[in-house]
């Protein structure tokens, strides 16, 4: 499933959101916004491009159970290199699991690779692994992208296979 035209998802929130030329960017100034799917998914990959600058708080959040953003009920899987504590940085699960390795993503194209499947969350970027957690917390939810604080982030290319 490729979305570039939000057709699956809704916005919540108070960022400025847009979409242009397959470009889906969010602009925040102290205040938090996301585009959730409109569809629950259970076992599956994402895959995406995303630009943050330098003071943006972002992240991807899957298996929501409720439609808004919280690490308890969903994986936060983070966008945020300047984090003040480097175990929640871009890469991590917020409170689940600390990046296996720190890669930096400020003012540039990314690739977010994450896959979901049974009880196990695992994420690349750039394809070097971030995170692996095995945890049955989460069975099935939403998917959602986060802009909050202050700030710009961008996504594109936006992919997601439903896995058997």
């Amino acid at each position: 499933m490729l979305d570039n035209e939000l057709s699956i998802w809704e916005t919540y929130g108070d960022a400025d959101w847009n979409l242009e030329e397959g470009v889906l960017s969010a602009s925040v100034s102290d205040t938090v916004g996301f585009v959730m799917t409109k569809e629950s998914f259970k076992n599956f990959e994402l895959e995406l491009e995303f630009w943050p600058d330098s003071t943006i708080n972002s992240g991807i959040f899957v298996r929501c159970l409720n439609r808004e953003l919280s690490f308890v009920d969903c994986y936060e899987i983070n966008i945020w290199d300047a984090h003040p504590n480097q175990d929640f940085r871009t890469g991590s699960i917020v409170n689940r699991a600390n990046p296996l390795n720190y890669v930096e993503t400020i003012g540039k194209w990314n690739t977010y690779r994450i896959k979901v499947k049974d009880n196990r969350v695992e994420a690349w970027v750039n394809s070097i692994k971030t995170a692996d957690l095995e945890n049955m917390d989460l069975k099935e939810g939403f998917i959602a992208l986060q802009a909050m604080g202050t700030g710009e982030v961008k996504f594109r290319n936006v992919k997601i296979e439903v896995l058997n």
